[in-house]
């Protein structure tokens, strides 16, 4: 007997990725299946309780934008809001909220638990089943067989994770869960490379223990935003701090203590983990010059006590936890809720998927989030989305939904992946992305929800309110160019602001222009103000005029660069072209285009190794 009906998709793993994936999946009327280990947790943040950041909160509005659901539940259960880098240009400037742990998984299940086409199951899957170069289903530790038509593997850190702490290992997913075994060795016995990577989380303790008074408080915005951009999900109105505190010299040498039984220094763990996330012992010994290193004190939610202690990373033994943390300014009587560990976990190279996600040796099959490398749960979510969309449209036999490097950070994360691959955690900067002025996180719903609309994501409500939003930008932009301002109305702010004064009527286009001039100023005017009134423009169309009106030859440039590459884009290379048979190109550039088979003469020109003579060369063989 068939206790279970056959799905058009299978998610597997139920994190950032499996609940963005399943949503998505569910939501473009695919019957989806979402099986996790525990259904307690999903959506669980496991390590910061954060949402965003720099590129990550750019990458969050986009998943909002093409009708996930990481920014609302974000905003649903978020304690406090910050936009990072607000002193630097727009491009650069990047939400980030706190959020109440437990309430965002709990918002998570309430969310997927109203979706029509999605059953939820909780097991373990332990096995993939194939008909030759297909996935046809999963197996199940009750040894159950359940079939669908496509599998998307969202297994985080849990495939074949071990967690380490001091001189002690055991294996799990996560503090408190155990590992997924199983899926590695199906893979791999399929033809698949794998790899192993590293990641840590940091101590969690009792705020009751800590002194808040010795340390800086980091408030959250005066006026606070959010990440969606549906109006029905309002700006926090109360928020909670974090604080800030340092390590010192004392600190340094008790860490220093235990470096011969951290199990990254005695040779325990040798994979790879996130750079740009280091642990408090990695910057000790990387950075020895410094005397201290900051560390935030984020809370967890709005009511626990449970404080995450960011900055300080750590698998030493918990002896030298507790004994090295105590010297901390603030920390002197501190209470340990849990200590610190790192997991090593397996991974799959990303050279091996497709645009899509989809894997290039297994049709139907899916990859999303830290099964190919990247980390982060915002890298994550966008991931699941997209692979989500695509395995759907793919069994309602509809075509691929890609995301261009020039339309947004999920484009650009995707096409970082799988062009030039990863052998460390990958995660999102602004710096990554040529486009960065185009891919501001304040038009994310103008770049792509018309996008998502198009494919029935994104609601109809959603697309109006977005040409609304274009509309009464274009009308004030209009206005400001041509409405003129007199001296005597402009030139007390321009003194004021010490820029040089003007002795007649001028646009106000121009002077808006100024980067001394903000649209606080503009809005004072009377004219102004009786235009924003008649017209109905709120804040957020403000915001949008202005980086409009302040950046207009920036974005010009970046939209006509943005035009010369999509043509190598739209310049395709033939499925399973022959790269070898192509005279004239490096032994290197054969290798590493017959192992990623780009897609794009573009993609082709991206890839580590592959040279400006070589896309010459490969351009005239396909007869361009």
């Amino acid at each position: 007997m068939n206790i279970f009906q056959k799905y058009d998709v299978i998610v597997v793993g139920g994190g950032h990725a499996g609940s963005e994936a399943a949503a998505a999946s569910a939501n473009l009327g695919a019957k989806t299946l979402l099986i996790t280990m525990n259904l307690q947790n999903i959506a669980q943040m496991s390590c910061n309780p954060a949402m965003g950041g720099i590129a990550k909160g750019q990458i969050v509005r986009e998943i909002d934008a093409l009708g996930g659901y990481s920014g609302i539940i974000t905003d649903k259960t978020a304690i406090q809001f910050k936009m990072l880098n607000k002193s630097k240009g727009p491009a650069m400037w990047s939400p980030r909220a706190q959020s109440d742990r437990m309430r965002f998984a709990e918002a998570w299940r309430w969310q997927l638990e109203s979706l029509p086409n999605l059953d939820m199951y909780q097991d373990a899957v332990n096995g993939l089943v194939f008909d030759q170069n297909k996935i046809i289903g999963v197996k199940t530790a009750l040894g159950i067989t359940i079939y669908s038509k496509s599998v998307i593997i969202t297994a985080g850190t849990f495939l074949n994770g071990l967690i380490h702490i001091g001189e002690k290992t055991f294996g799990g997913g996560r503090a408190g869960e155990s590992s997924s075994i199983g899926i590695t060795e199906d893979l791999v016995k399929m033809g698949f490379e794998s790899g192993r990577m590293k990641t840590g989380t940091p101590p969690r303790v009792d705020a009751r223990s800590l002194d808040f008074s010795k340390m800086i408080e980091q408030p959250g915005d005066v006026n606070p935003q959010k990440f969606s951009y549906l109006e029905s999900i309002k700006p926090l109105t109360t928020q909670r701090s974090c604080y800030m505190t340092y390590t010192n010299l004392d600190v340094h040498d008790i860490l220093r203590e235990g470096f011969d039984r951290s199990p990254m220094f005695n040779g325990r763990i040798q994979s790879i983990g996130p750079r740009y996330c280091p642990s408090i012992e990695d910057k000790i010994d990387r950075f020895a010059s410094k005397e201290r290193h900051q560390m935030f004190i984020e809370p967890e939610g709005w009511k626990t006590n449970e404080i995450y202690v960011n900055g300080f990373s750590t698998s030493l033994p918990e002896d030298i936890q507790v004994k090295s943390l105590k010297q901390v300014v603030g920390f002197e009587n501190v209470k340990f809720l849990r200590f610190g560990y790192a997991i090593e976990y397996d991974y799959f190279p990303p050279t091996q998927l497709k645009y899509t996600l989809e894997t290039k040796l297994i049709e139907n099959l899916y990859f999303a989030g830290q099964i190919n490398g990247t980390t982060g749960y915002e890298e994550a979510g966008a991931q699941g989305l997209m692979a989500g969309i695509n395995a759907a449209r793919k069994t309602q036999e509809k075509e691929a939904f890609i995301l261009n490097r020039d339309e947004a950070y999920i484009g650009v994360l995707i096409d970082d992946l799988i062009t030039k691959g990863t052998e460390e955690p990958y995660r999102m900067f602004t710096s990554r992305a040529e486009f960065r002025t185009l891919l501001r996180q304040d038009n994310a719903d103008i770049r792509l929800t018309e996008k998502s609309n198009k494919i029935g994501l994104a609601s109809d409500l959603r697309l109006k309110r977005v040409e609304e939003k274009i509309e009464k930008t274009a009308l004030f932009e209009k206005f400001l160019r041509v409405t003129s301002i007199k001296p005597d109305e402009i030139n007390p702010i321009l003194e004021a602001k010490n820029s040089a004064l003007v002795d007649q009527s001028m646009k106000m286009f121009k002077l808006a222009s100024r980067p001394q001039l903000d649209f606080n100023d503009v809005k004072t005017f009377k004219k102004v103000k009786v235009f924003l009134e008649e017209n109905g423009v709120d804040d957020e169309i403000i915001e949008q005029t202005e980086v409009q009106v302040k950046y207009s030859g920036y974005i010009k440039k970046e939209i006509s660069n943005a035009k010369k590459l999509s043509r190598l884009e739209n310049v395709k290379i033939p499925l399973n072209f022959n790269f070898n048979e192509v005279k004239s190109i490096s032994t290197e550039a054969k290798q590493k285009l017959t192992k990623i088979q780009p897609a794009t003469i573009a993609q082709a020109s991206r890839i580590s190794g592959v040279s400006p003579s070589d896309i010459s060369v490969l351009l005239i063989s396909l007869g361009v």
